[in-house]
């Protein structure tokens, strides 16, 4: 049971990756790729897709 929590976070950093990526970038579409990643991040194809958006498009 300790190494539940180290594991869950661990989870969640990766679930929210696309979201971080994106706000780092500072993305022009980063609402979206949060919305894309909490709604559809569960299925592999939604994570791909709001990884995809946080990395397309120009840096600011």
């Amino acid at each position: 049971m300790d190494s539940f929590l180290p594991v869950a976070l661990v989870g969640l950093v990766l679930y929210f990756l696309p979201a971080f990526i994106g706000f780092a970038r500072n993305a022009p579409n980063r609402g979206s790729v949060l919305v894309v990643n909490i709604f559809l991040g569960w299925t592999l194809i939604g994570w791909v897709v709001a990884l995809a958006m946080s990395v397309s498009g120009r840096r600011h």
